[in-house]
Order: C-alpha cells, then sequence, then structure tokens
C-alpha cells in the first residue's frame, strides 16, 4: 500500500465536474484507491461517496492505493490531483 496527503487548492474543493474525473482516474487501475478526510474514508470509484466527503479548498485528504499497479497508480494520482485539484 502506498499513501500520500494532498491539500486541496481548488476554490471551489471537489465538486461534480472534477470528483467525475477523479473516479474515471481511479476506475481505470487495479488497485483499489480510497481518499479520506479526516476519520471518513471512501472508494474513489464511487462519485457519491466522494461527494459525501465535502472536501473543500484547504481540506488535506489522504489518497490511499493498493494493488497490482499501486506504483504506476500513485505516481498518476499525485500528478492528476496536482493539476486538477
Amino acid at each position: 500500500m502506498k499513501e500520500f496527503t494532498y491539500t486541496i487548492t481548488d476554490p471551489v474543493g471537489i465538486h461534480a465536474r472534477p470528483a467525475q474525473l477523479l473516479v474515471a482516474k481511479a476506475k481505470s487501475y487495479a488497485s483499489a484507491v480510497t481518499i479520506a478526510k479526516g476519520d471518513k474514508s471512501v472508494s474513489a470509484a464511487k462519485l457519491i461517496g466522494l461527494m459525501s466527503l465535502g472536501i473543500k479548498q484547504g481540506d488535506e485528504v489522504t489518497v490511499r492505493v493498493e494493488g497490482a499497479d499501486e506504483d504506476k497508480a500513485f505516481e498518476e494520482l499525485k500528478t492528476f490531483m496536482k493539476d486538477t485539484l
């Protein structure tokens, strides 16, 4: 398992459009991808779960990746978060 933390910089946080992009990205890996905010953790492949976290600008999230392609997923998700959120 690999994980990293990221502070959301997007002025409106994780709203519908970037959430859909993140879900699509998470689904493209064989590895399980989870996003945690505080004590709540959800699958990054589930839009409703992701939106239920209510992630706003300045919130710190933890991204966990575990599975067959976790090295690739870890690096690509770090880049995605920096470029998109």
